[in-house]
């Protein structure tokens, strides 16, 4: 079973070096933004790989749960707003949102109770681990639920606005691709909540590779390189 989220996690390395690359090239924030998502999905997965296949210590489950349940979403849903909306006071407000994020995520972790016995199961359900109502148990309802929001939001603005255009074909499709994959792997919090291995870890590899499919072909150059505004190259 380890192997999937080992996948998942060669994917989203991959995808986050692409962005890296990119960002060294052309300098634009969404693209560091999304990189360090990417890396976040990443790392997530490897806590995954170490949980399922040498068992679960609170380090490996505060990982995947920080940077898998509850941060790699903002950052995603961050990045999406700067790609719209490309203002130097829109960045200072992202950055700064992102930071609290951050900072309280890891404050609220630090602070949290952890039941050793919840940590002895396949795939720990969150619930179990800290406490159902618990400050940690409810991050993800906090902050990656209103986050995936605003990312379906903007990724659906952007592709209702290439509606119609042959020339921007390949930055549709991608940006549905974009749209699909980041749901697929929201929906993987239903196994784990649930603690079906064998769903979330589907959905976790299945969610990332349709991501970086996207993310591939929404950077295809145009047929004409006029006024598209969502480049995500």
């Amino acid at each position: 079973m380890w192997v999937f989220p080992l996948l998942a996690a060669v994917v989203a390395f991959a995808f986050a070096a692409e962005l890296g690359r990119r960002f060294v090239e052309r300098r634009r924030p969404y693209q560091l933004v999304w990189m360090l998502a990417l890396a976040m999905f990443g790392l997530a997965s490897l806590a995954v790989v170490a949980g399922v296949a040498g068992g679960w210590s609170r380090f490996s489950f505060e990982v995947y749960w920080a940077l898998g349940a509850v941060l790699n979403v903002p950052f995603l849903a961050g990045g999406e707003v700067l790609l719209l909306a490309r203002r130097p006071w829109v960045l200072w407000i992202v950055a700064a949102v992102l930071i609290f994020v951050t900072a309280f995520t890891l404050a609220v972790l630090a602070n949290a109770d952890v039941s050793p016995t919840a940590l002895a199961e396949q795939l720990p359900a969150g619930k179990e681990v800290f406490g159902g109502g618990s400050d940690a148990h409810r991050l993800p309802q906090l902050i990656s639920i209103p986050s995936y929001v605003v990312l379906l939001v903007g990724t659906a603005w952007s592709a209702w606005r290439m509606r119609g255009r042959p020339e921007l074909r390949d930055r549709f499709v991608g940006t549905v691709l974009i749209a699909v994959g980041a749901t697929v792997v929201a929906a993987g919090a239903s196994f784990s909540a649930a603690g079906v291995l064998v769903g979330f870890i589907a959905t976790l590899l299945a969610g990332i590779v349709l991501m970086f499919a996207g993310f591939r072909r929404a950077s295809r150059a145009p047929a004409r390189t006029s006024i598209a505004r969502h480049d995500p190259a």
